[in-house]
């Protein structure tokens, strides 16, 4: 994988690699906690995540600039990781109010603009050397696979800790808990029959509860630390990125010291750089929408797998909920692969052969003890997205150098364009999956009568993850192509602004939440997706040409 690439992308791989698995156990569980603790509606929990995921990326502006005026590009990104780690200490502090949490929340999001853009631009630094020029779409590829390894366990890791600090205190988990409990407290709820029901299954002793309003106080309380714990993995992730970036920092370029020696490097004629710099606006433009659609995975997508999918699924269904059957799973199809494949060499046949066998073994163990249903967790259908980008990417870039070898490879501006078509037809499989369902509106807080198969959301997972990757990681390859030498960081962190744009709009989709037809939801991103689409394809041509 990392054949023939600079020791560098080593360095940047496994720092963002550790970062992200921090940062997405936190936005697996952010709406849900801003509910569970704060008793927020979907809308207004909504409207704090879509700032919030905006600031992230539009403060990356910031840091952009830091680092081109000053050139020091790996001190600013040092300086990000450290500020990001006392953001999410803050967060792993329990029985704080909504405003403590606003502060950790602002405090990871400005160290993140000091970070993710920055470390972006010295994997661009890296392959302006003309050795490995024509490695860059791979390489960032390569770079984009590692956010999502990290990003694959984040979720069942938050789960693990929540249910555990659950389980600790006498309780199960029950996703419909938290806000009835909430409107018991507030006197919003009318017949408390259901709550009784579920309070009583939720404990652990088997007593049945006498004191639904104790209950409900010591339910969110519980609940809510446990999220509050889960938050503390993504500070000691932090420590462990940091670590590994402060010791292997040295394989990377250090633009600072080259300017020095040749200021040349940063110089190009104003006409050459205008250009470019439309041409980036422009896509930077497209790429609004869809974030904005793409980002309803840990919003409204969340919301549907909580309010409207089986909480409870066959023991075959539920291998790909229990992480550690699905590893195993994973550990078999690996050594499938190694066994076949015909440039392997014996050695590696055996391990293939091993991995299999183990692999089966432990998938039998773990299927066997799985009961006639099975509790899946909302949360947990967002690691779908990065383990899909982790098998896929292979595949993807291999079509490509299918392809290129024809000299029929789509250029960087055409695959883009393509993702945001993929994207929404993503959205219309959950136009098909939403159609009969009562509206949130209706529900009126209650749960919903009718549920459908989890393999609805897996379906529109595996259709927008193909579609990512046809878009993001081609993105940041066309953005450091393009953006002139003197403007890298402030173009990658351009990106990441355009990216925020769309977290800013993510709010549209919690509104819509709760004032449409759920299927009325999702068509308002497929025509998002559509027009995006329609209009990157229209000025292709001025697209393709900024790339020579």
């Amino acid at each position: 994988m990392f054949k023939g690439h600079p020791k560098g992308l080593y360095v940047d791989f496994f720092s963002n690699m550790v970062e992200r698995f921090g940062f997405y156990t936190m936005m697996a569980i952010l709406v849900l906690f801003l509910q569970a603790k704060f008793g927020l509606p979907a809308d207004d929990a909504g409207i704090i995540y879509a700032i919030f995921y905006f600031s992230i990326y539009a403060l990356a502006l910031l840091g952009g600039f830091i680092a081109d005026r000053t050139q020091n590009y790996k001190g600013t990104i040092m300086v990000g990781q450290i500020v990001m780690f006392l953001g999410y200490a803050l967060l792993f502090v329990p029985g704080m109010g909504l405003v403590f949490t606003l502060v950790g929340l602002f405090t990871i999001a400005f160290g993140n603009g000091l970070f993710k853009g920055n470390l972006q631009a010295l994997v661009g630094q890296m392959y302006d050397n003309e050795k490995y020029g024509k490695l860059r779409d791979s390489a960032f590829s390569v770079f984009y696979m590692g956010i999502n390894i990290g990003a694959f366990f984040a979720p069942s890791a938050a789960r693990a800790i929540r249910t555990w600090w659950l389980t600790t205190n006498g309780y199960g988990y029950d996703p419909d808990l938290p806000s009835l409990c909430h409107r018991l407290i507030d006197g919003k709820l009318a017949e408390t029959e259901t709550l009784q029901t579920l309070a009583d299954k939720a404990t652990l002793s088997g007593q049945t509860v006498t004191d639904l309003t104790q209950f409900a106080h010591e339910y969110i309380q519980v609940f809510s630390t446990g999220y509050n714990y889960a938050f503390g993995i993504a500070a000691v992730a932090m420590v462990i990125s940091l670590l590994i970036y402060i010791g292997f920092k040295k394989h990377l370029p250090d633009r600072r010291k080259m300017v020095l020696q040749d200021a040349s490097i940063i110089q190009m004629p104003w006409a050459q750089e205008k250009k470019r710099l439309i041409a980036l606006g422009l896509v930077f433009l497209v790429v609004i929408f869809f974030w904005m659609s793409f980002h309803q995975n840990g919003l409204t997508l969340t919301l549907f797998a909580r309010d409207y999918t089986d909480k409870e699924v066959s023991p075959f269904t539920f291998i790909f909920f229990y992480l550690p059957a699905l590893l195993s799973l994973i550990g078999i199809i690996i050594g499938i692969v190694m066994l076949v494949r015909k440039q392997m060499k014996a050695l590696m046949r055996v391990v293939g052969a091993l991995l299999i066998v183990a692999g089966g073994f432990l998938l039998w163990y773990f299927y066997s003890g799985f009961g006639p249903e099975n509790t899946i967790e909302p949360e947990t259908f967002q690691q779908f997205n990065p383990i899909l980008i982790v098998f896929l990417t292979p595949i993807v870039v291999g079509i490509f150098a299918w392809q290129r070898k024809r000299n029929r490879e789509p250029s960087t501006p055409r695959k883009i364009g393509t993702g945001m078509i993929l994207a929404a037809v993503g959205f219309i499989l959950m136009i098909f999956a939403s159609y009969s369902l009562v509206s949130p509106i209706d529900l009126g807080g209650n749960p919903s009568p009718d549920r459908v198969s989890p393999y609805w959301l897996m379906g529109t997972y595996f259709i927008l993850t193909v579609a990512e990757l046809y878009l993001s990681p081609m993105g940041l390859s066309f953005v450091s192509k393009v953006s002139p030498p003197r403007f890298q960081g402030l173009m990658q962190g351009g990106w990441l602004a355009a990216t925020a744009l769309g977290n800013a709009l993510l709010f549209v989709g919690s509104s819509l939440w709760v004032r449409l037809e759920v299927w009325q939801v999702w068509s308002v991103f497929v025509i998002c997706c559509l027009l995006s689409a329609a209009f990157i394809f229209s000025i292709m041509k001025r697209l393709e040409s900024a790339t020579k």
